[in-house]
């Protein structure tokens, strides 16, 4: 027993891209094997084995031009980051990608609720998102909260006349105030912890099949979060759809 328990208390720490310390590992052998261990148990066999998660180190890459004239949203969301219902609010953001060849940028679109990745793309610019890929995939109905920094790319006129084909109400963070937006930048501080911390992509055909996996495979269908009760995105939206057809 305890061989097959150190081994499947590895298996969950790799699979998590050894970012997963006592806490997490022990909601992911409860909820995914209905094992009750304690986390003084799960410390001694990381320990034992060790298995030590990446650390989560502070990075700074300011991507956000807000040295325009623009006319700026107001912060209606003011930091409230709860929904109980998907496709209430959605909030994206702008990050540096580290790359050989170039400079690269990631943009993505977050749904509150579900804490998934609805939306991203990758450019080696930092002109106006798509947010086209999120209303595409998601079709959400009209007043769906939007909300992102003061920069540029979120305050055209364009992309202004986009919300409003949609009905979708913008609303901004505060200049400089990252807490404003703290869903968005969450996700890209384990971005950087689980992948491009440790990674210089090469060639774009490398960062988009990297980036792919991290959001598509392992962020959406595998990582666990406190926010959603330990399960990941997918499972969480799966679970919501049901107890939906049931009620």
């Amino acid at each position: 027993m305890d061989e097959e328990l150190n081994n499947l208390i590895k298996s969950i720490f790799t699979t998590g891209r050894e970012a997963y310390g006592q806490r997490r590992i022990k909601e992911a052998v409860l909820k995914k094997y209905e094992l009750i261990v304690s986390k003084r148990r799960i410390g001694n066999i990381m320990r034992t084995l060790n298995l030590v998660p990446k650390m989560r180190k502070k990075f700074k890459a300011n991507t956000t031009d807000s040295n325009h004239s623009l006319e700026v949203a107001p912060n209606i969301l003011d930091r409230n980051f709860t929904s109980t219902t998907t496709d209430t609010v959605h909030v994206g953001d702008i990050t540096y990608i580290p790359k050989a060849e170039d400079r690269l940028f990631l943009a993505i679109v977050i749904d509150i609720c579900l804490r998934k990745v609805v939306g991203w793309s990758m450019d080696d610019n930092m002109r106006m998102i798509l947010v086209r890929m999120a209303i595409q995939q998601r079709n959400p109905h009209a007043g769906l909260f939007w909300h992102t920094d003061s920069g540029s790319q979120y305050a055209s006129y364009a992309y202004k006349e986009l919300l409003k084909e949609h009905e979708i109400v913008q609303s901004m963070r505060r200049k400089g105030n990252c807490w404003d937006n703290a869903v968005s930048e969450s996700f890209f501080h384990s971005l950087k912890t689980e992948l491009t911390h440790y990674e210089i992509f090469q060639t774009r055909t490398q960062d988009n099949q990297m980036i792919f996996e991290y959001i598509e495979i392992f962020y959406n269908e595998q990582r666990i979060h406190l926010s959603s009760n330990y399960l990941s995105p997918v499972e969480f939206e799966e679970k919501m759809l049901r107890m939906e057809m049931a009620a």
